[in-house]
């Protein structure tokens, strides 16, 4: 299996999509809400072929936006980033207190026996195989996800409804492996054949609930799961 991960890392090419170039979702004097799509960096690696991401693009566009939460390379779906400091001091204290709730979907290979459950596993980097996180029950960081089958499907895939209430790198895609069903088109965890099934991640944040940093009030942006 170590073998397999550093192998695809090696031959991993970063190609952005390029449309739409940005999805805005809403956009005040405090917030912009994005869609980010799957295959897209939500901030700027290393390597100066990794410079496009979604937090360039913003600051095309906002020259003020600043990125509060991120979102896996793989991964497509709702983000928030602020538009102030004040606001992003807000923000980020929201996500510290696990004050703000997020929504996934995933398909999934395999059907679970149970119509939900939860998944408390610590995780801890993976390091001769970074970016991959395994579980660690001595140095690993809390991780809790509950689970909720949505449809099983009659090909042998499911989709579930997934609600993290950490916030660790990978861990929806580290806990449906440990459960035994793999998130379909995952390139680092698709055992079993789950990662010839589809062609991209089958991972998608549905929405966001959290409090405006200006009101304080509690609001909910939501974007299409663009698969199933």
């Amino acid at each position: 299996m170590r073998q397999i991960s550093v192998v695809m890392q090696k031959n991993f090419q970063y190609r952005p999509p390029a449309e739409p170039w940005l999805e805005v979702m809403h956009q005040d004097d405090d917030i912009l809400v994005l869609n980010k799509q799957s295959g897209l960096l939500s901030v700027k690696g290393k390597d100066p072929d990794h410079a496009d991401c979604l937090e360039a693009r913003a600051v095309g566009a906002f020259p003020s936006a600043t990125v509060v939460h991120r979102l896996d390379l793989d991964t497509s779906g709702v983000m928030i980033m602020a538009l102030n400091m004040d606001a992003h001091r807000f923000l980020s204290r929201g996500f510290q207190d696990r004050k703000t709730d997020k929504t996934y979907y995933a398909r999934v290979l395999g059907h679970p026996v149970d119509g939900s459950g939860t998944v408390d596993l610590p995780l801890k980097c993976d390091w001769p195989n970074r970016p991959k996180q395994k579980v660690d029950f001595d140095e690993g960081r809390s991780a809790l996800t509950h689970w909720f089958v949505e449809t099983r499907h009659d090909d042998g895939t499911t989709l579930m409804r997934l609600k993290p209430i950490t916030g660790r790198s990978h861990q929806l895609r580290v806990h449906m492996l440990e459960i035994g069903h793999p998130i379909l088109g995952d390139r680092f965890y698709g055992q079993g054949g789950a990662l010839d099934r589809a062609n991209r991640l089958m991972l998608h944040a549905a929405d966001i609930n959290f409090y405006h940093p200006r009101t304080n009030e509690r609001v909910t942006f939501a974007a299409p799961t663009p698969f199933d």
